[in-house]
């Protein structure tokens, strides 16, 4: 009899740690997803998503790794940190929200069950920076004398890393050292090197950074090439009537900027002077001087010279008007503007004739010595 109850209760003891042991199974929390790594861009906001089947009685918690740091407990906020947030659903799908992400929220972060033992779970929070160019190491706005040569920098930081890449503003080509002096529309790397700068080389550079996280940013550099003036000149020598109009046409590089004139036979040509009308055309370092002859008469037959100066020196180029053949049969040209005129038409005739008439009787008694000698 004592046998039987002994055996009966063993019976039941181990019936009862069964139905114990297999409803702390059941009951046991577990994560139903592995938590996800993000990627963040700083000042926005990261979630992280923990799902918990089965929580019961047991509670969430979430824990910055890298510092050993409780942030969360279920639904309170243990951390003093104000841009941490936790929400839940159903107790199922725990949330941690970072908001206003800054590079220091950079590390791993982890989902804990306080469970016997203890279960978790862990990802990394990656903060990306877009790009930005540093003011200091960067250079700035470049003045250099034709032939020199003339480097570029560009300091840029973000994470990832930026790649950096120069451009002509305008869209023209680089000469450059970088690629052998072949020409190219970009040139990449942080540092632009330009040999021998020439006056194609003026104007506005851009440095580009990006990394792939927007916004790329560039700056504007621009480069200023200073150069003595240089005059071309397409006609130089001007056939013209009285009472034409005529167009003389100079071409001047130069910078700084210069200062342009006109003169007619060594003599400063006015604004204000009515025969004449001055139009200057400017193209950056680029003028093209035009002076219009409003009607060519005696006074305005000569020597014109454009005239181009700077601080870095002066040029000229002369153009020479002269009369075309018309009411002037010849000319004996030795400089323009310094003509000899010749007698017209009617003068001429009677030297002629004046001429004829003493060769007469010359003539006539020359064939009677001839006849007589027969």
């Amino acid at each position: 009899m004592m046998v039987g109850k002994i055996l009966f209760y063993i019976h039941f003891g181990l019936v009862f740690h069964v139905v114990i042991c297999f409803k702390d199974t059941v009951e046991v929390p577990r994560f139903e997803d592995s938590l996800n790594n993000l990627t963040v861009s700083l000042g926005r906001e990261a979630v992280f998503t923990c799902v918990v089947n089965d929580l019961g009685s047991y509670r969430v918690a979430w824990l910055r790794v890298d510092t050993q740091t409780i942030l969360t407990i279920a639904t309170h906020v243990i951390t003093k940190n104000h841009r941490i947030a936790v929400n839940h659903s159903d107790r199922r799908v725990w949330f941690l929200h970072i908001h206003d992400v800054r590079q220091s929220d950079r590390g791993w972060y982890m989902c804990q069950l306080n469970t016997d033992p203890m279960k978790s779970q862990t990802a990394y929070l990656d903060v990306v920076v877009p790009p930005d160019i540093l003011d200091y190491p960067t250079s700035s706005d470049q003045v250099a004398r034709e032939g020199a040569n003339v480097t570029l920098r560009c300091a840029a930081h973000g994470v990832p890393t930026p790649t950096v890449v120069w451009r002509k503003e305008a869209g023209d080509l680089l000469p450059t050292s970088n690629f052998s002096d072949t020409h190219n529309s970009s040139v990449s790397g942080a540092v632009l090197h330009l040999v021998k700068v020439s006056r194609l080389h003026m104007g506005a550079y851009l440095c580009i950074a990006s990394n792939g996280v927007p916004p790329s940013v560039s700056k504007r550099v621009m480069l200023v090439v200073h150069f003595p003036p240089i005059m071309t000149i397409q006609n130089q020598l001007v056939g013209a009537n009285e009472g034409d109009t005529v167009h003389l046409d100079c071409h001047s590089e130069a910078f700084p900027k210069s200062i342009n004139y006109w003169t007619i036979n060594e003599q400063i040509i006015s604004q204000t002077d009515k025969r004449f009308e001055v139009v200057a055309i400017e193209r950056g370092y680029e003028v093209d001087m035009r002076l219009k002859i409003k009607k060519v008469g005696r006074s305005t037959f000569g020597t014109y010279s454009c005239i181009s100066k700077n601080s870095l020196g002066d040029t000229d180029g002369t153009i020479k008007l002269y009369p075309l053949s018309g009411k002037f049969e010849e000319m004996q040209y030795n400089e323009v503007g310094d003509f000899e005129e010749t007698p017209d038409v009617s003068e001429l005739e009677a030297l002629k004739r004046s001429t004829s008439c003493s060769l007469a009787p010359v003539l006539a008694l020359v064939l009677t010595i001839i006849a007589i000698l027969l």
